[in-house]
């Protein structure tokens, strides 16, 4: 008989997660092994949602296998538009669940929001690493929710900058943000005023229509998220978007999977990106 598995809450996940470069280099490893296909003994389709119209949600199923590791894994996520206003359950709720992988075995039932709030930052922290301007000194937050908290904690933490700025639809949430941080944080009143100038934006919204036009990014910077060279992490559905025609156009993007990103991203299915690819013309992020 096989044994009960092990339940994990979200503050047991947290006390192991405590420190971001616990993840760092993992997730580095693991990136490496996805990016190198079959040599890289990493199993993980693209994910499959189940929608649930009825009541604006979704079910998110995310399977994975790492030989390197021989880890069997699958994340479970929900999505119900308009929770965060309308309601005190989270607009995403997230579990993971590991398995023996020698005999299908369920080992853990882990809390999955801490784990993909960090592993999220973490993930956006290394492509930053390898992909942002030459000294850097102006980060720039768009969105106040779990993601900009757990960014900031991260990029603070590997990063060291001059100038930190926040803007959110709710000026509220992003003076919260500011007087909950450790660290100084300027609060701006438009996106044009917070990403102006900045070296490294990270998008963290719930847009579906854009917020970032490419007139305001400067030259070079490093915009993290769910496509690319920089990081839009907020708009990871395909029906979604951040960022403008004219910044995707003028954009090198990274991805970690390429066959997701034409299936989910929004920033390159609504901008018409996609129709105007050919070869190489977005990049895999490959571990250097």
């Amino acid at each position: 008989m096989s044994l009960a598995p092990a339940f994990l809450s979200a503050e047991e996940v947290q006390g192991h997660l405590r420190s971001s470069s616990l993840l760092i280099q993992p997730l580095e490893v693991a990136l490496a092994n996805f990016s190198s296909g079959p040599q890289g003994g990493v199993t993980q389709p693209v994910r499959t949602v189940v929608p649930v119209a009825k009541h604006r949600g979704f079910l998110g199923v995310m399977p994975a296998y790492s030989a390197a590791e021989d880890a069997l894994t699958t994340k479970l996520v929900t999505f119900y538009e308009g929770h965060s206003t309308t309601s005190t359950v989270p607009s995403h709720q997230a579990t993971v669940l590991l398995f023996e992988p020698s005999n299908g075995s369920l080992l853990a039932v882990m809390d999955g929001n801490v784990i993909t709030a960090k592993r999220t930052a973490a993930v956006s922290a290394i492509a930053t690493k390898f992909l942002k301007p030459p000294n850097s000194k102006v980060l720039c937050i768009l969105g106040a929710g779990v993601q900009a908290y757990s960014h900031y904690e991260v990029f603070t933490e590997q990063f060291s900058y001059e100038e930190v700025r926040i803007w959110n639809r709710t000026k509220e949430n992003a003076e919260k943000f500011a007087d909950t941080v450790q660290g100084e944080v300027q609060v701006c009143s438009s996106v044009q005023e917070a990403v102006t100038g900045a070296d490294v934006i990270i998008t963290v919204t719930m847009a579906t229509e854009p917020i970032l036009f490419g007139e305001w990014v400067k030259p070079g910077a490093h915009i993290n998220g769910s496509v690319c060279s920089f990081s839009a992490i907020g708009a990871s559905r395909p029906d979604w978007r951040e960022l403008d025609d004219q910044l995707m156009k003028q954009s090198v993007l990274y991805v970690d999977s390429r066959e997701a990103a034409l299936r989910e991203s929004g920033d390159i299915l609504l901008s018409g990106f996609k129709d105007a690819l050919l070869p190489g013309c977005i990049s895999q992020l490959e571990h250097t």
